[in-house]
Protein backbone atom coordinates (compact mmCIF):
# COMPACT_ATOMS: atom_id res chain seq x y z
CA UNK A 1 0.00 0.00 0.00
CA UNK A 2 1.09 3.69 -0.29
CA UNK A 3 2.27 5.33 2.95
CA UNK A 4 2.37 8.72 1.86
CA UNK A 5 5.99 10.94 2.21
CA UNK A 6 7.87 9.81 4.73
CA UNK A 7 7.89 12.41 7.46
CA UNK A 8 11.37 11.57 9.08
CA UNK A 9 13.69 8.32 10.23
CA UNK A 10 13.92 6.77 14.01
CA UNK A 11 17.52 7.75 15.42
CA UNK A 12 17.15 6.19 18.07
CA UNK A 13 15.01 5.40 21.58
CA UNK A 14 13.48 2.18 23.79
CA UNK A 15 10.85 0.55 24.70
CA UNK A 16 9.89 2.21 27.60
CA UNK A 17 11.28 6.11 26.89
CA UNK A 18 9.96 6.37 23.15
CA UNK A 19 11.54 6.19 19.94
CA UNK A 20 13.07 9.94 18.90
CA UNK A 21 12.76 10.30 15.21
CA UNK A 22 14.93 12.87 13.08
CA UNK A 23 12.43 15.05 10.97
CA UNK A 24 13.31 15.15 7.15
CA UNK A 25 14.63 18.34 5.81
CA UNK A 26 11.19 19.06 4.06
CA UNK A 27 9.08 18.71 6.75
CA UNK A 28 8.09 21.73 8.95
CA UNK A 29 8.71 21.63 12.62
CA UNK A 30 5.46 23.36 13.43
CA UNK A 31 2.94 20.80 11.70
CA UNK A 32 4.19 18.40 14.91
CA UNK A 33 1.38 18.66 17.13
CA UNK A 34 1.37 16.86 20.48
CA UNK A 35 -1.28 13.89 20.40
CA UNK A 36 -0.98 13.75 17.03
CA UNK A 37 -0.86 9.91 15.81
CA UNK A 38 1.99 8.46 13.35
CA UNK A 39 2.98 5.44 12.34
CA UNK A 40 6.50 3.70 11.72
CA UNK A 41 7.41 1.39 9.00
CA UNK A 42 9.70 -1.32 10.48
CA UNK A 43 10.94 -4.42 8.63
CA UNK A 44 8.23 -6.69 10.14
CA UNK A 45 5.36 -4.75 11.74
CA UNK A 46 3.88 -1.54 11.55
CA UNK A 47 4.00 0.66 14.76
CA UNK A 48 1.12 2.72 15.55
CA UNK A 49 2.32 5.76 17.61
CA UNK A 50 1.73 8.62 19.43
CA UNK A 51 3.72 11.73 19.09
CA UNK A 52 4.30 13.15 22.73
CA UNK A 53 7.20 15.63 22.56
CA UNK A 54 8.93 17.83 19.91
CA UNK A 55 12.38 19.47 20.33
CA UNK A 56 15.07 21.20 18.10
CA UNK A 57 18.30 20.20 17.42
CA UNK A 58 21.70 21.03 16.05
CA UNK A 59 24.54 19.16 14.27
CA UNK A 60 26.75 21.69 16.26
CA UNK A 61 27.32 23.68 18.91
CA UNK A 62 29.29 26.47 16.42
CA UNK A 63 25.81 26.64 15.37
CA UNK A 64 23.84 27.81 18.78
CA UNK A 65 26.98 29.82 19.87
CA UNK A 66 26.73 32.08 16.50
CA UNK A 67 23.32 31.54 14.81
CA UNK A 68 22.28 33.41 11.68
CA UNK A 69 20.82 36.96 11.73
CA UNK A 70 16.63 36.68 10.98
CA UNK A 71 17.57 38.45 7.62
CA UNK A 72 19.99 35.92 6.16
CA UNK A 73 17.49 33.70 4.81
CA UNK A 74 19.95 31.82 2.88
CA UNK A 75 22.23 30.53 5.62
CA UNK A 76 19.16 29.66 7.37
CA UNK A 77 17.97 27.48 4.34
CA UNK A 78 21.64 26.23 4.11
CA UNK A 79 21.61 24.83 7.53
CA UNK A 80 17.86 23.83 7.74
CA UNK A 81 17.98 19.67 7.90
CA UNK A 82 21.47 19.34 8.05
CA UNK A 83 22.92 21.86 10.39
CA UNK A 84 19.37 22.42 12.56
CA UNK A 85 16.82 19.81 12.27
CA UNK A 86 13.63 19.40 14.40
CA UNK A 87 12.83 16.02 16.08
CA UNK A 88 9.97 14.21 17.53
CA UNK A 89 9.28 11.96 20.35
CA UNK A 90 6.73 8.79 19.69
CA UNK A 91 5.53 6.64 22.18
CA UNK A 92 4.42 3.03 20.38
CA UNK A 93 1.21 2.11 21.22
CA UNK A 94 0.34 -0.49 19.10
CA UNK A 95 1.90 -2.76 16.58
CA UNK A 96 0.48 -4.41 13.36
CA UNK A 97 1.82 -7.80 12.86
CA UNK A 98 2.12 -10.14 10.09
CA UNK A 99 0.01 -13.65 10.71
CA UNK A 100 1.70 -16.16 12.19
CA UNK A 101 2.62 -18.52 8.79
CA UNK A 102 4.46 -21.90 9.64
CA UNK A 103 5.99 -20.56 12.90
CA UNK A 104 7.27 -17.82 11.05
CA UNK A 105 6.52 -14.31 11.28
CA UNK A 106 5.53 -13.17 7.89
CA UNK A 107 7.66 -15.71 6.04
CA UNK A 108 11.00 -13.65 8.21
CA UNK A 109 12.34 -16.31 10.21
CA UNK A 110 14.98 -18.26 9.66
CA UNK A 111 15.49 -19.94 6.13
CA UNK A 112 15.19 -23.40 5.64
CA UNK A 113 19.04 -24.34 5.46
CA UNK A 114 19.74 -21.94 8.57
CA UNK A 115 21.04 -19.02 6.95
CA UNK A 116 22.08 -16.41 9.44
CA UNK A 117 18.72 -14.31 10.96
CA UNK A 118 21.13 -10.88 10.48
CA UNK A 119 21.63 -10.99 6.57
CA UNK A 120 18.20 -12.53 5.88
CA UNK A 121 16.54 -9.59 8.09
CA UNK A 122 18.68 -7.03 5.53
CA UNK A 123 17.79 -8.56 2.47
CA UNK A 124 14.18 -8.50 3.55
CA UNK A 125 14.05 -5.08 4.40
CA UNK A 126 15.51 -4.27 0.72
CA UNK A 127 12.68 -5.78 -0.40
CA UNK A 128 9.82 -5.38 1.90
CA UNK A 129 6.84 -4.35 0.77
CA UNK A 130 4.28 -3.10 3.40
CA UNK A 131 1.14 -5.27 4.02
CA UNK A 132 -2.11 -3.20 4.29
CA UNK A 133 -3.06 -2.63 8.48
CA UNK A 134 -6.53 -5.09 7.61
CA UNK A 135 -3.98 -8.17 6.57
CA UNK A 136 -2.14 -7.37 9.93
CA UNK A 137 -2.80 -8.47 13.66
CA UNK A 138 -3.49 -5.90 16.37
CA UNK A 139 -1.10 -6.59 19.05
CA UNK A 140 0.06 -4.52 22.21
CA UNK A 141 3.72 -3.51 21.78
CA UNK A 142 6.91 -5.76 22.93
CA UNK A 143 9.30 -4.29 20.89
CA UNK A 144 10.49 -1.24 18.93
CA UNK A 145 11.43 -0.90 14.75
CA UNK A 146 15.20 -0.70 13.91
CA UNK A 147 17.05 2.55 13.16
CA UNK A 148 16.00 4.63 10.41
CA UNK A 149 12.65 2.84 10.29
CA UNK A 150 10.40 5.81 8.10
CA UNK A 151 7.28 7.70 9.99
CA UNK A 152 4.40 8.46 8.36
CA UNK A 153 1.31 10.17 8.96
CA UNK A 154 -1.24 7.68 10.41
CA UNK A 155 -3.94 7.20 7.70
CA UNK A 156 -7.72 6.58 8.22
CA UNK A 157 -7.45 2.84 7.77
CA UNK A 158 -4.83 2.79 10.47
CA UNK A 159 -7.48 4.27 12.55
CA UNK A 160 -10.74 2.24 11.45
CA UNK A 161 -8.36 -0.72 12.46
CA UNK A 162 -7.63 0.19 15.99
CA UNK A 163 -10.60 1.91 16.80
CA UNK A 164 -13.15 0.06 14.92
CA UNK A 165 -16.44 1.91 13.33
CA UNK A 166 -19.86 3.35 14.11
CA UNK A 167 -22.19 0.97 12.12
CA UNK A 168 -19.83 -1.85 12.96
CA UNK A 169 -22.70 -4.88 13.28
CA UNK A 170 -20.67 -6.90 15.66
CA UNK A 171 -19.72 -4.59 18.53
CA UNK A 172 -21.42 -1.56 20.15
CA UNK A 173 -19.28 1.33 18.66
CA UNK A 174 -19.63 4.92 19.63
CA UNK A 175 -18.20 8.09 18.33
CA UNK A 176 -16.84 10.27 21.00
CA UNK A 177 -14.91 12.47 18.76
CA UNK A 178 -12.34 12.70 16.31
CA UNK A 179 -8.48 13.09 16.24
CA UNK A 180 -6.96 16.22 16.22
CA UNK A 181 -5.58 16.66 12.82
CA UNK A 182 -7.87 14.46 10.97
CA UNK A 183 -12.01 13.36 10.31
CA UNK A 184 -11.97 9.92 11.03
CA UNK A 185 -14.25 9.00 14.06
CA UNK A 186 -13.00 7.70 17.12
CA UNK A 187 -15.06 5.36 18.74
CA UNK A 188 -16.07 3.51 22.01
CA UNK A 189 -16.08 -0.25 22.40
CA UNK A 190 -19.70 0.57 24.59
CA UNK A 191 -19.60 -3.06 25.66
CA UNK A 192 -16.09 -3.13 27.71
CA UNK A 193 -17.26 0.45 28.57
CA UNK A 194 -20.26 -0.41 31.09
CA UNK A 195 -18.28 -3.48 31.78
CA UNK A 196 -16.21 -1.28 34.43
CA UNK A 197 -16.80 2.06 36.38
CA UNK A 198 -15.41 5.24 34.41
CA UNK A 199 -14.64 8.51 35.15
CA UNK A 200 -15.03 11.69 32.97
CA UNK A 201 -12.19 14.74 34.48
CA UNK A 202 -11.35 18.21 33.98
CA UNK A 203 -11.35 21.32 35.29
CA UNK A 204 -14.24 23.89 36.21
CA UNK A 205 -15.28 25.01 32.37
CA UNK A 206 -13.85 22.36 30.38
CA UNK A 207 -17.53 20.55 29.10
CA UNK A 208 -17.61 17.73 31.58
CA UNK A 209 -21.19 17.68 31.66
CA UNK A 210 -21.49 18.00 27.83
CA UNK A 211 -19.17 14.98 27.90
CA UNK A 212 -21.76 13.10 30.29
CA UNK A 213 -24.58 13.79 28.13
CA UNK A 214 -22.52 12.31 24.83
CA UNK A 215 -21.40 9.18 26.64
CA UNK A 216 -24.92 8.95 28.54
CA UNK A 217 -26.65 9.78 25.07
CA UNK A 218 -24.26 6.88 23.61
CA UNK A 219 -25.35 4.36 26.08
CA UNK A 220 -28.62 4.94 25.27
CA UNK A 221 -29.00 4.63 21.87
CA UNK A 222 -26.74 1.45 21.67
CA UNK A 223 -28.53 -0.05 24.76
CA UNK A 224 -25.56 -0.99 26.22
CA UNK A 225 -26.84 -0.50 29.51
CA UNK A 226 -29.59 1.52 31.69
CA UNK A 227 -28.77 4.59 33.31
CA UNK A 228 -29.49 5.90 36.41
CA UNK A 229 -28.42 9.81 36.52
CA UNK A 230 -28.57 11.95 39.41
CA UNK A 231 -28.75 15.13 38.01
CA UNK A 232 -27.49 17.57 40.53
CA UNK A 233 -28.08 20.99 38.46
CA UNK A 234 -30.85 19.86 36.01
CA UNK A 235 -28.48 19.86 33.04
CA UNK A 236 -29.12 16.10 31.78
CA UNK A 237 -33.51 15.53 31.77
CA UNK A 238 -34.93 17.87 29.98
CA UNK A 239 -32.54 20.69 28.56
CA UNK A 240 -29.39 22.74 29.87
CA UNK A 241 -27.93 26.44 29.35
CA UNK A 242 -25.52 25.63 26.58
CA UNK A 243 -21.79 26.63 27.88
CA UNK A 244 -20.22 29.70 25.60
CA UNK A 245 -23.72 30.64 24.36
CA UNK A 246 -25.71 33.27 26.11
CA UNK A 247 -29.58 32.71 26.29
CA UNK A 248 -29.14 29.12 24.46
CA UNK A 249 -30.02 25.91 25.63
CA UNK A 250 -29.11 22.28 24.94
CA UNK A 251 -31.59 19.21 24.17
CA UNK A 252 -31.29 16.54 27.21
CA UNK A 253 -31.93 13.06 27.47
CA UNK A 254 -35.51 13.38 27.92
CA UNK A 255 -36.33 15.64 24.72
CA UNK A 256 -33.75 12.66 22.57
CA UNK A 257 -35.28 9.91 24.39
CA UNK A 258 -38.36 10.59 24.99
CA UNK A 259 -39.73 6.61 25.30
CA UNK A 260 -36.27 5.87 26.89
CA UNK A 261 -36.30 8.32 29.80
CA UNK A 262 -37.99 9.04 32.84
CA UNK A 263 -37.60 12.31 34.72
CA UNK A 264 -38.12 11.81 38.50
CA UNK A 265 -38.04 15.14 40.27
CA UNK A 266 -37.60 16.43 43.91
CA UNK A 267 -38.75 19.86 43.28
CA UNK A 268 -41.73 19.50 41.31
CA UNK A 269 -42.42 23.28 40.96
CA UNK A 270 -38.97 23.97 39.42
CA UNK A 271 -40.00 20.87 37.14
CA UNK A 272 -42.58 22.67 36.09
CA UNK A 273 -41.52 25.97 35.53
CA UNK A 274 -39.18 24.39 33.16
CA UNK A 275 -41.51 22.62 31.45
CA UNK A 276 -40.49 19.39 31.64
CA UNK A 277 -43.10 17.26 30.72
CA UNK A 278 -44.52 13.69 32.39
CA UNK A 279 -41.60 14.38 35.25
CA UNK A 280 -42.90 12.00 38.24
CA UNK A 281 -42.41 13.16 41.62
CA UNK A 282 -39.88 11.69 44.07
CA UNK A 283 -40.48 11.55 48.02
CA UNK A 284 -38.35 9.75 50.72
CA UNK A 285 -39.11 9.38 54.47
CA UNK A 286 -36.96 9.36 57.26
CA UNK A 287 -37.56 5.41 58.08
CA UNK A 288 -35.67 5.26 55.24
CA UNK A 289 -32.56 6.97 56.21
CA UNK A 290 -29.64 4.79 57.83
CA UNK A 291 -26.46 5.65 59.96
CA UNK A 292 -24.68 5.32 57.16
CA UNK A 293 -26.50 7.54 55.19
CA UNK A 294 -25.86 10.63 58.03
CA UNK A 295 -22.01 9.44 58.46
CA UNK A 296 -21.55 10.15 54.72
CA UNK A 297 -23.21 13.27 55.35
CA UNK A 298 -21.36 14.49 58.59
CA UNK A 299 -19.12 16.89 57.01
CA UNK A 300 -22.05 18.79 55.85
CA UNK A 301 -24.39 18.47 59.06
CA UNK A 302 -21.35 19.71 61.17
CA UNK A 303 -21.42 16.11 63.03
CA UNK A 304 -18.52 14.72 65.18
CA UNK A 305 -17.57 10.78 65.77
CA UNK A 306 -19.10 10.88 68.95
CA UNK A 307 -22.48 11.33 67.65
CA UNK A 308 -22.50 8.94 64.49
CA UNK A 309 -21.55 6.80 67.76
CA UNK A 310 -24.43 7.54 69.21
CA UNK A 311 -26.47 7.59 66.14
CA UNK A 312 -25.48 3.86 66.49
CA UNK A 313 -27.32 3.36 69.81
CA UNK A 314 -30.53 5.42 68.45
CA UNK A 315 -30.92 3.34 65.73
CA UNK A 316 -30.39 -0.04 67.96
CA UNK A 317 -32.63 0.92 70.18
CA UNK A 318 -35.82 2.59 67.56
CA UNK A 319 -34.91 1.07 64.50
CA UNK A 320 -36.00 2.43 61.47
CA UNK A 321 -37.77 4.75 63.18
CA UNK A 322 -34.81 6.62 64.86
CA UNK A 323 -34.79 9.96 63.74
CA UNK A 324 -38.34 10.33 64.57
CA UNK A 325 -38.30 9.50 67.82
CA UNK A 326 -35.02 11.83 67.93
CA UNK A 327 -36.42 14.51 66.71
CA UNK A 328 -39.77 14.39 68.87
CA UNK A 329 -37.59 13.51 71.94
CA UNK A 330 -37.11 16.22 74.75
CA UNK A 331 -34.02 17.00 76.98
CA UNK A 332 -35.48 14.67 79.96
CA UNK A 333 -36.00 11.88 77.72
CA UNK A 334 -32.76 12.23 76.04
CA UNK A 335 -31.42 12.21 79.73
CA UNK A 336 -33.15 9.05 80.53
CA UNK A 337 -32.42 7.32 77.05
CA UNK A 338 -28.19 7.83 77.95
CA UNK A 339 -28.67 6.82 81.63
CA UNK A 340 -30.32 3.39 80.33
CA UNK A 341 -27.91 2.99 77.05
CA UNK A 342 -24.81 5.10 78.16
CA UNK A 343 -24.90 7.30 75.83
CA UNK A 344 -23.65 10.88 75.66
CA UNK A 345 -26.36 13.46 76.04
CA UNK A 346 -24.58 16.15 74.96
CA UNK A 347 -23.56 13.92 71.37
CA UNK A 348 -26.99 13.46 70.93
CA UNK A 349 -28.78 16.38 71.72
CA UNK A 350 -26.11 17.88 68.73
CA UNK A 351 -27.15 15.43 66.48
CA UNK A 352 -31.17 16.11 67.31
CA UNK A 353 -30.21 20.19 66.89
CA UNK A 354 -28.47 19.08 63.84
CA UNK A 355 -30.99 16.83 62.17
CA UNK A 356 -33.64 19.30 62.47
CA UNK A 357 -32.09 20.81 59.52
CA UNK A 358 -34.20 18.12 57.36
CA UNK A 359 -37.10 18.89 57.85
CA UNK A 360 -36.73 22.02 55.78
CA UNK A 361 -35.79 19.39 52.79
CA UNK A 362 -38.74 19.75 50.32
CA UNK A 363 -38.68 16.30 49.10
CA UNK A 364 -38.42 15.06 53.02
CA UNK A 365 -41.59 13.35 54.66
CA UNK A 366 -42.45 11.38 58.10
CA UNK A 367 -44.17 8.70 56.03
CA UNK A 368 -44.49 8.51 52.43
CA UNK A 369 -48.26 6.69 50.88
CA UNK A 370 -45.53 4.58 48.77
CA UNK A 371 -42.30 3.46 47.95
CA UNK A 372 -40.71 6.08 45.57
CA UNK A 373 -37.13 4.19 45.23
CA UNK A 374 -38.98 0.91 44.48
CA UNK A 375 -40.99 2.77 41.97
CA UNK A 376 -37.48 4.01 40.37
CA UNK A 377 -35.78 0.58 40.74
CA UNK A 378 -39.38 -0.98 38.50
CA UNK A 379 -38.77 1.75 35.92
CA UNK A 380 -34.76 0.39 35.67
CA UNK A 381 -35.99 -2.83 35.27
CA UNK A 382 -38.28 -2.03 32.39
CA UNK A 383 -35.28 -0.59 30.86
CA UNK A 384 -36.19 3.03 31.15
CA UNK A 385 -33.22 5.21 31.85
CA UNK A 386 -33.62 7.63 35.32
CA UNK A 387 -32.84 11.16 35.54
CA UNK A 388 -33.50 12.78 39.09
CA UNK A 389 -33.80 16.06 39.09
CA UNK A 390 -32.83 17.89 42.64
CA UNK A 391 -34.19 21.40 40.86
CA UNK A 392 -33.64 23.89 44.59
CA UNK A 393 -32.21 21.12 46.42
CA UNK A 394 -29.08 21.10 45.05
CA UNK A 395 -27.04 21.50 47.91
CA UNK A 396 -24.41 18.97 48.79
CA UNK A 397 -26.43 17.82 51.29
CA UNK A 398 -28.89 17.23 49.66
CA UNK A 399 -27.37 16.03 47.02
CA UNK A 400 -25.23 13.20 49.06
CA UNK A 401 -28.27 12.14 50.91
CA UNK A 402 -30.54 11.50 48.50
CA UNK A 403 -28.08 9.78 45.84
CA UNK A 404 -26.29 7.64 49.26
CA UNK A 405 -30.46 6.34 49.87
CA UNK A 406 -31.14 5.59 46.53
CA UNK A 407 -28.23 4.28 45.47
CA UNK A 408 -27.56 1.82 48.51
CA UNK A 409 -30.91 0.17 48.16
CA UNK A 410 -30.96 -0.14 44.34
CA UNK A 411 -27.47 -2.15 45.07
CA UNK A 412 -28.85 -4.71 47.05
CA UNK A 413 -31.29 -5.64 45.14
CA UNK A 414 -29.27 -6.20 42.44
CA UNK A 415 -27.06 -7.97 44.75
CA UNK A 416 -29.63 -10.48 45.25
CA UNK A 417 -30.95 -10.47 41.87
CA UNK A 418 -27.27 -11.21 41.09
CA UNK A 419 -26.67 -13.89 43.42
CA UNK A 420 -29.89 -15.71 42.27
CA UNK A 421 -29.06 -15.34 38.48
CA UNK A 422 -25.51 -17.01 39.40
CA UNK A 423 -27.25 -19.82 40.65
CA UNK A 424 -29.82 -20.75 38.64
CA UNK A 425 -28.13 -19.83 35.28
CA UNK A 426 -31.22 -18.80 34.30
CA UNK A 427 -31.32 -16.11 31.45
CA UNK A 428 -33.97 -14.46 32.34
CA UNK A 429 -32.67 -14.33 35.57
CA UNK A 430 -29.75 -11.94 34.63
CA UNK A 431 -29.66 -8.03 35.53
CA UNK A 432 -29.50 -5.87 33.18
CA UNK A 433 -25.98 -4.10 33.49
CA UNK A 434 -26.56 -0.79 35.67
CA UNK A 435 -24.63 2.52 35.24
CA UNK A 436 -24.91 4.79 38.01
CA UNK A 437 -23.65 8.64 37.26
CA UNK A 438 -23.09 10.94 40.45
CA UNK A 439 -21.31 14.76 40.29
CA UNK A 440 -18.75 16.01 42.51
CA UNK A 441 -17.38 12.20 42.92
CA UNK A 442 -15.04 13.28 45.39
CA UNK A 443 -17.57 13.93 47.88
CA UNK A 444 -18.47 10.51 47.90
CA UNK A 445 -14.73 8.55 47.29
CA UNK A 446 -12.99 10.38 49.42
CA UNK A 447 -10.21 8.17 50.66
CA UNK A 448 -11.44 9.09 54.55
CA UNK A 449 -14.89 7.63 53.85
CA UNK A 450 -14.82 5.10 50.91
CA UNK A 451 -14.17 2.08 52.84
CA UNK A 452 -17.89 2.98 54.22
CA UNK A 453 -20.05 4.37 51.42
CA UNK A 454 -22.06 2.27 48.68
CA UNK A 455 -20.06 4.10 45.98
CA UNK A 456 -16.40 2.62 47.11
CA UNK A 457 -18.17 -0.93 47.77
CA UNK A 458 -19.39 -0.45 43.64
CA UNK A 459 -16.28 0.65 42.48
CA UNK A 460 -14.50 -1.88 44.06
CA UNK A 461 -16.94 -4.61 43.04
CA UNK A 462 -15.67 -3.74 38.99
CA UNK A 463 -19.19 -5.60 37.53
CA UNK A 464 -19.27 -8.21 39.70
CA UNK A 465 -23.25 -7.45 40.87
CA UNK A 466 -24.07 -5.69 37.36
CA UNK A 467 -23.65 -2.19 38.63
CA UNK A 468 -20.88 0.38 37.73
CA UNK A 469 -20.49 4.17 37.86
CA UNK A 470 -19.61 6.89 35.90
CA UNK A 471 -18.08 10.04 38.03
CA UNK A 472 -18.07 13.08 37.16
CA UNK A 473 -15.33 15.45 38.75
CA UNK A 474 -13.30 18.15 38.64
CA UNK A 475 -10.78 16.82 41.42
CA UNK A 476 -9.21 14.03 40.82
CA UNK A 477 -7.10 14.06 43.39
CA UNK A 478 -9.83 13.68 46.38
CA UNK A 479 -10.88 10.14 44.92
CA UNK A 480 -9.23 7.38 46.60
CA UNK A 481 -6.25 6.04 44.97
CA UNK A 482 -7.74 2.44 45.10
CA UNK A 483 -10.75 3.21 43.66
CA UNK A 484 -8.83 5.08 40.66
CA UNK A 485 -6.81 2.15 39.81
CA UNK A 486 -10.33 0.59 39.26
CA UNK A 487 -11.55 2.98 37.18
CA UNK A 488 -11.73 1.38 33.72
CA UNK A 489 -12.33 4.16 31.28
CA UNK A 490 -10.86 7.82 32.04
CA UNK A 491 -12.13 10.44 29.68
CA UNK A 492 -10.05 14.02 30.87
CA UNK A 493 -10.49 17.20 29.72
CA UNK A 494 -7.88 20.21 30.83
CA UNK A 495 -6.65 19.63 34.43
CA UNK A 496 -3.96 21.77 35.87
CA UNK A 497 -3.23 21.10 39.09
CA UNK A 498 0.09 18.67 39.31
CA UNK A 499 -1.93 16.74 41.93
CA UNK A 500 -5.17 15.74 40.07
CA UNK A 501 -3.02 15.21 36.99
CA UNK A 502 -1.15 12.66 39.00
CA UNK A 503 -4.27 11.05 39.87
CA UNK A 504 -5.50 10.78 36.70
CA UNK A 505 -2.75 7.90 35.82
CA UNK A 506 -2.65 6.37 38.55
CA UNK A 507 -2.15 2.33 37.71
CA UNK A 508 -1.40 3.85 34.01
CA UNK A 509 1.41 2.65 32.65
CA UNK A 510 3.91 4.87 30.49
CA UNK A 511 1.83 7.71 32.24
CA UNK A 512 4.90 10.21 31.89
CA UNK A 513 4.46 10.70 27.97
CA UNK A 514 0.72 11.21 28.25
CA UNK A 515 0.79 13.94 31.43
CA UNK A 516 2.79 16.02 28.51
CA UNK A 517 -0.07 15.44 26.42
CA UNK A 518 -2.63 15.98 28.75
CA UNK A 519 -1.32 19.68 29.82
CA UNK A 520 -1.84 20.74 25.94
CA UNK A 521 -4.97 20.12 25.74
CA UNK A 522 -7.41 23.32 24.84
CA UNK A 523 -10.03 24.12 27.16
CA UNK A 524 -12.72 23.15 25.50
CA UNK A 525 -13.99 20.41 23.37
CA UNK A 526 -10.90 18.34 23.15
CA UNK A 527 -10.15 15.55 25.93
CA UNK A 528 -7.62 12.22 26.53
CA UNK A 529 -8.96 9.41 26.54
CA UNK A 530 -7.47 5.70 28.04
CA UNK A 531 -8.43 2.79 29.61
CA UNK A 532 -10.75 -0.24 28.87
CA UNK A 533 -12.88 0.60 26.40
CA UNK A 534 -10.26 2.40 24.02
CA UNK A 535 -7.27 -0.38 22.64
CA UNK A 536 -4.80 3.07 23.11
CA UNK A 537 -4.83 6.35 24.66
CA UNK A 538 -5.89 8.92 22.35
CA UNK A 539 -6.57 12.66 22.08
CA UNK A 540 -10.07 13.90 20.50
CA UNK A 541 -11.67 16.73 19.65
CA UNK A 542 -14.86 15.64 21.06
CA UNK A 543 -18.48 15.25 19.68
CA UNK A 544 -20.20 18.59 19.39
CA UNK A 545 -23.64 18.27 20.80
CA UNK A 546 -25.61 19.88 18.34
CA UNK A 547 -28.21 20.10 15.98
CA UNK A 548 -26.60 17.50 13.70
CA UNK A 549 -26.04 15.03 16.73
CA UNK A 550 -29.58 14.97 18.06
CA UNK A 551 -30.41 14.27 14.26
CA UNK A 552 -28.25 11.20 14.21
CA UNK A 553 -28.81 9.56 17.97
CA UNK A 554 -32.08 10.76 18.91
CA UNK A 555 -35.02 9.03 18.44
CA UNK A 556 -37.62 12.14 17.67
CA UNK A 557 -36.78 14.76 14.73
CA UNK A 558 -35.28 17.97 15.88
CA UNK A 559 -36.94 20.95 15.09
CA UNK A 560 -35.08 24.64 15.58
CA UNK A 561 -36.60 27.01 18.75
CA UNK A 562 -37.85 30.94 18.23
CA UNK A 563 -35.49 33.24 19.86
CA UNK A 564 -38.25 33.89 22.21
CA UNK A 565 -38.62 30.29 23.15
CA UNK A 566 -34.60 29.99 23.43
CA UNK A 567 -34.48 33.13 25.67
CA UNK A 568 -37.19 32.20 28.29
CA UNK A 569 -36.19 28.24 28.12
CA UNK A 570 -32.58 29.73 29.13
CA UNK A 571 -34.08 32.25 31.65
CA UNK A 572 -36.03 29.25 33.39
CA UNK A 573 -32.75 27.45 33.83
CA UNK A 574 -30.45 29.79 34.91
CA UNK A 575 -33.04 31.12 37.34
CA UNK A 576 -33.22 27.00 38.26
CA UNK A 577 -29.27 26.99 38.63
CA UNK A 578 -28.81 30.03 40.76
CA UNK A 579 -27.01 31.85 37.89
Amino acid sequence: MTLGQPLGSVTQGSLTGGLEVRLHPDILVEDMRVGKFLVVQGVRSRFFCMLTDVALGTANQRIIANPPSWEDTFLREILAGSGTYGTITLAPMLMFTPPLEGGEVGGLGDGENGRDSKSQNLSSLASFQPQTSTTMELMPVKTIPSHFSQVYDASIEDFRRVFGWEDDPQRKNFSIGKPLDMDVPVCLDLNRFVERSNGVFGKSGTGKSFLTRLLLAGTIRKNAAVNLVFDMHSEYGWEAVSEGKQFSTVKGLKQLFPNKVEVYTLDPESTKRRGVPHAQELYLSYDQIEVEDIKLCSRDLGLSDASIDNANILFAEFGKSWILQLLSMTNEEIKLLCEEKRGHQGSITALQRKLFRLENLKYMRAACPHNYVNQVLRSLEAGKNVVIEFGSQSDMLSYMLVTNMITRRIHQHYVSKAEKFLQTKNPNDKPTQLMITIEEAHRFLDPAIVQSTIFGTIAREMRKYFVTLLVVDQRPSGIDNEVMSQIGTRVTALLNDEKDIDAIFTGVAGAGALKSVLAKLDSKQQALILGHAVPMPVVVRTRPYDSVFYQEIGDVAWEEKSDEEVFAAAELAKADLGF
